[in-house]
């Protein structure tokens, strides 16, 4: 466990691997900023302002508005994330809330797992303009894998299927209940299913490239990252695993990327944020702010 961008330079100089704690979604603060100091206390460091669903601080980009972008709370879980040093996390949020925080936070927010919605249209992907006002304000812009936010076509085939795959993910539910692995390793068979049966398209790992030269033709290599989201996410063919990441570097030197870049976007500039999340805060501190 990890809690700095120290921390993971030298588990990493002892070839150990560094895990961050995240929170994903705001609903689990219970709209409490005590309960999220204690995150803070046992070390998480980074918070997505919602999930699929608005809070009651803030909206979603998959749910309807309910408090158009960020309410007076959802400003003041900001400022506070910003004090105790927590990354807020844009992901999922809807593009109000997205602008409010940008107008709120005084230090620099991640998207942990977003793609480019110039490229596949989709609410939890970023339009241009919200990319550039991220990179503005030093943030970084990590791409996911997920086939349905990567490929405009997967999604768009995905919803002529929507109730074929709700149906299957009932019987996921049914069968392994909150074993959240489980149903992941469910939904993944059944993506590859509809694959080769051709009611999905087949989605390559060159995809991901894509999207991370849109971004970085847009914001600039010091402003993208990568953000997988294995652990809740279909991949295309390719990158099934973390093994498969040197097709990344690959796919990236092929385009004529320099190192030195590639080594920002494999993670470079998100221990950058972190550390400038963490001087942010003791700054803010000492100003009593």
């Amino acid at each position: 466990m990890a809690r700095s961008a120290q921390e993971i330079r030298a588990a990493r100089e002892r070839n150990k691997i560094a895990v961050l704690l995240g929170v994903e979604g705001g609903h689990a603060i219970n709209n409490d900023l005590g309960i999220l100091r204690q995150f803070a206390a046992r070390g998480v460091r980074y918070m997505t302002l919602t999930h699929n669903a608005a809070t009651d601080w803030a909206d979603s980009s998959n749910d309807a508005p309910k408090n158009s972008g960020l309410t007076g709370f959802g400003r003041e879980v900001v400022r506070e994330m910003n004090t105790l040093g927590m990354l807020v996390d844009v992901s999922h949020v809807s593009d109000q809330t997205f602008r409010d925080v940008i107008e709120t936070s005084r230090a620099p927010v991640i998207a942990s797992h977003s793609c480019c919605r110039a490229i596949c249209n989709a609410p939890r992907n970023l339009s241009d303009e919200l990319i550039v006002a991220l990179a503005a304000r030093g943030g970084v812009f990590h791409i996911t894998f997920h086939n349905a936010f990567l490929s405009k076509e997967y999604a768009d085939a995905g919803k002529v299927l929507a109730s074929e795959s709700a149906a299957r993910e009932k019987l996921a539910n049914e069968k392994f209940g909150p074993n959240e692995a489980q149903k992941l390793i469910a939904g993944q068979r059944m993506s590859d299913e509809l694959i080769r049966a051709r009611k999905l398209p087949q989605v390559r790992c060159e995809k991901i490239i894509e999207h991370i030269d849109h971004a970085v033709r847009l914001a600039g290599a010091d402003h993208v990252g990568l953000g997988s989201d294995f652990d809740g996410a279909f991949m295309p063919e390719g990158m099934q695993d973390a093994s498969q990441f040197p097709k990344i570097t690959e796919g990236l030197l092929e385009l004529g990327y320099h190192e030195a870049d590639i080594a920002k976007i494999l993670g470079g500039n998100t221990l950058r944020v972190l550390a400038e999340s963490d001087s942010t805060a003791g700054e803010l501190r000492e100003a009593n702010i």
